[in-house]
């Protein structure tokens, strides 16, 4: 399982060779640097881990600033770690979007857009009174009743209830990849990912 870290920089449409509109996602995915290479006989378990997006120094810890400093690079905000990478990868290598092609199918991972505290119309999709459910009864956008009485005398866990929506992370599966743009290190995905314009994304292929 290759993958890579990128930024989400927005949706357009691409015409395929039907003449047939197709939504799609730019990311900006890489370049990213090796950082470190875990083994099962050193660490239990074997990985790549790669960071990408530069970072000012004065904001880094000293041992994250050593630890760039063995891979020879600049100190990087997002550190992923991927498993079972398909080629042979060392210390200081560069991963870019070239490892995809126009064609491939992908799983994209992010952070949804934060919504704050809604109401259970908003985050579960409640009816409200015209589709009056859970014995409400003249209230627009009321949850209704949440649990019994006398036993079990409490509302049982999970229940649909208001509360935090969004900022939560999300995996996107199967997305096609449409379009590679190895020079502007940039790939084109069919359809919607999670996320705001500027998050960081993990492609897993």
């Amino acid at each position: 399982m290759s993958g890579i870290i990128g930024k989400k920089v927005g949706m357009t449409s691409i015409f395929d060779e039907t003449g047939k509109n197709i939504p799609c996602t730019v990311i900006e995915a890489g370049p990213c640097v090796v950082t470190q290479v875990r083994s099962v006989e050193t660490d239990g378990y074997a990985a790549v881990q790669l960071a990408y997006g530069d970072k000012k120094e004065k904001n880094t810890s000293a041992p994250l600033k050593g630890h760039f400093q063995k891979a020879n690079t600049a100190p990087k905000r997002k550190l992923v770690e991927f498993k079972t990478f398909e080629d042979q990868k060392s210390l200081g290598d560069t991963v870019t979007v070239e490892i995809f092609a126009a064609g491939d199918f992908v799983d994209v991972v992010g952070t949804s857009k934060g919504k704050g505290f809604q109401g259970v119309v908003k985050r579960h999709g409640f009816g409200g009174v015209g589709m009056q459910t859970h014995g409400q009864h003249n209230r627009l956008r009321a949850p209704g009743s949440l649990g019994a009485s006398s036993w079990p005398s409490r509302v049982f866990k999970g229940m649909r209830m208001a509360g935090q929506t969004g900022n939560v992370r999300v995996k996107v599966q199967n997305l096609e990849v449409v379009k590679v743009f190895a020079e502007q290190n940039l790939l084109v995905v069919k359809g919607s990912i999670p996320g705001a314009k500027g998050s960081f994304v993990i492609v897993d292929k």
